[in-house]
């Protein structure tokens, strides 16, 4: 009678085993790579959401925190940098563009969801979806509140990236960028506020849709091309061109932007105000460096609509390019990738029409 219990919860158990291995078969499999950022931040209190210090937890903290993820995903992390995202730069952006494309290029990957401080989650979010060389899904991920604050946003925003970085849905929409139950484009999503968890949005053209009920729902997707559609490989390359952003004011003066170009600029973006305006205090320098060679993106500080060509500017004439809808720092994103191509200012006005 005894060997035959031992028998049957051995039997149990291996059923058990079996359900579960079978489970984990047909669940998608999500890599999270991290890389800092306040969902990796910690406070000196469980009220601290201010003045935390950013960057502590490491990844496979963040995974066991959610056990909740091995219901929607086999799940494995990489810890690949552990900064405050005021500190990415260009080295790390083509370090972390690298390896996502190394494991998208194999088969037992489905999907990348990627933990990102929210500072300059936007302009990670704009360089991989023009530089990431497969469809598969790519979630970047972050939180607003520290690990330790009582009302941490973290758990359910990274629950919520590996479940839309496993989804069919998410298949072939591009970078995408969630937090908040609500789903963005890459190209398109802006950091609108400094503290608020609904911070992230797309103005005007508005989210591409939400994730409720432990599924992703989308109503809408960008029209530009981007990820295995565009043609920027860096898999090769160890540097970006230096491209600079100079902010247009009342009352500006040209300082600051004969300072970029002498600094070796190869290419600058203009914040101008209004509709890209320039003031007339920079047109000189700026007409200076493009005949130096350096290419000059009119962009505007307003962060919404198209900075339309011959404007505010004669574009034709002083061979510059706009920047179509691109806000100031993903304009720089594409300048920079633009200029890896080619230095035809025309070429590079078509890139800013098509990504």
């Amino acid at each position: 009678m005894f060997i035959r219990k031992i028998f049957q919860q051995m039997l149990v158990l291996l059923c058990l085993a079996a359900a579960a291995a079978a489970q984990a078969q047909n669940l998608p499999n999500v890599v999270i790579l991290a890389t800092g950022g306040t969902i990796a931040g910690t406070g000196a209190t469980s009220t601290t959401t201010v003045g935390y210090t950013a960057a502590k937890v490491g990844v496979d903290a963040l995974i066991a925190a959610v056990p909740e993820l091995k219901k929607v995903a086999n799940v494995r992390g990489e810890q690949v940098m552990q900064i405050a995202s005021e500190n990415m730069n260009n080295e790390a952006w083509l370090k972390l563009a690298k390896r996502v494309n190394t494991l998208l290029a194999q088969s037992d990957v489905d999907g990348i969801v990627i933990t990102h401080g929210t500072d300059t989650i936007e302009e990670t979010a704009y360089f991989l979806d023009l530089v990431v060389k497969s469809k598969k899904p790519v979630v970047i991920v972050g939180a607003m509140r520290p690990s330790t604050a009582i009302s941490a946003d973290g758990p359910i925003n990274l629950y919520n990236a590996v479940l839309l970085a496993g989804s069919k849905e998410a298949v072939g929409k591009g970078v995408l960028v969630t937090l908040n139950d609500q789903i963005n484009a890459g190209r398109e999503v802006t950091k609108t506020n400094t503290s608020t968890m609904d911070t992230f949005k797309t103005p005007e053209l508005g989210f591409l849709g939400y994730i409720q009920g432990s599924k992703p729902y989308f109503y809408r997707q960008s029209t530009r091309k981007n990820t295995a559609d565009t043609p920027f490989d860096i898999m090769n390359l160890d540097k970006l061109p230096q491209v600079d952003i100079v902010y247009g004011y009342a009352n500006m003066n040209p300082i600051a932007l004969n300072a970029f170009v002498a600094a070796g600029a190869q290419g600058i973006i203009h914040a101008g105000v209004g509709d890209g305006s320039l003031n007339n205090t920079v047109v000189p320098s700026l007409t200076e460096a493009r005949k130096k060679g350096v290419v000059i993106v009119r962009s505007s500080r307003v962060g919404q609509g198209i900075v339309a060509r011959n404007g505010e500017a004669d574009d034709d004439k002083l061979d510059f390019v706009v920047s179509d809808t691109l806000n100031p720092q993903k304009a720089r994103i594409l300048l920079m990738l633009a200029l890896t191509k080619t230095t035809d200012t025309k070429e590079i006005q078509k890139m800013f029409w098509e990504y």
